[in-house]
């Protein structure tokens, strides 16, 4: 069985230490994509070293400062990781193919299951998207009670004109919802162009907006979230690691 080592070519790597004696195999297993079998296999033929001395014991125990290699590759447990993605279409915000492929699938990183959408898109939305492994931070994007802010491009099917502005700032009824929505910023770019910044995560909401005020959104595209800004290196379904400094900022 083919293995792969955690992370691409360009890696984000938050080295755990190895608090207490973990069995080889387990270990190896939480480095990469192989299975226990695959595992004690690969340590039956030889694959495996440990500081330079091959072992084939999967019951060996791996402590704090060893160098344990797979064919010659050190391999490590790796911590937290935070990403951002340009959400192409016709991809949804789940962790497993449905109608549409998940985000996920486009991702080329180790245990992709271990991982979960910041802030979901429909399927025919773009932009940006922060998956992690972190479920508090995670939850520091998507908890109405942080107001974290999302701000997007919105193209309509009808012009606006700058009574808009207004509206949206002091809340908009959506259909079936109690109460306003949070004060949201409208910057008029065209007059069938828009950038909206909320800071809720309703059902649809973005679309409901719009359509409680008599216009359709035809097309939706996620700048930013928070203080973490898209990056325009970034080709529809590519991804980077987040940075130190867009990691502490949520």
């Amino acid at each position: 069985m083919p293995f792969t080592l955690c992370g691409p070519i360009i890696r984000q790597f938050l080295f755990l230490r190895v608090s207490n004696p973990v069995r080889l195999d387990k270990f190896i297993c939480e480095c990469t994509s192989l299975t226990r079998s695959s595992a004690k296999k690969a340590l039956h033929r030889g694959e495996i070293s440990c500081n330079g001395v091959v072992v084939t014991d999967p019951g060996f125990k791996v402590t704090e400062g060893m160098e344990i290699c797979l064919d010659g590759v050190p391999i490590t447990l790796v911590g937290e990781r935070y990403l951002m993605l340009n959400k192409p279409v016709d991809t949804i915000c789940s962790t497993i193919d449905e109608v549409y492929p998940s985000v996920l699938s486009l991702l080329t990183i180790e245990k992709p299951q271990t991982l979960h959408i910041g802030g979901r898109l429909d399927a025919d939305t773009t932009g940006l998207v922060l998956i992690t492994s972190d479920g508090q931070w995670s939850h520091r994007v998507t908890s109405p009670k942080k107001d974290c802010a999302k701000r997007y491009l919105v193209q309509l099917a009808e012009p606006v004109d700058n009574s808009l502005i207004a509206i949206f700032a002091a809340g908009v009824q959506l259909r079936g919802e109690e109460g306003l929505t949070k004060p949201a910023i409208l910057e008029i770019l065209e007059p069938q162009r828009v950038r909206l910044t909320i800071t809720e995560g309703k059902y649809h909401q973005v679309k409901r907006m719009f359509a409680a005020v008599g216009n359709h959104v035809v097309g939706l595209h996620r700048e930013q979230i928070g203080q973490i800004a898209l990056d325009p290196a970034l080709a529809l379904g590519e991804w980077r690691y987040l940075t130190a400094a867009e990691i502490a900022s949520i």
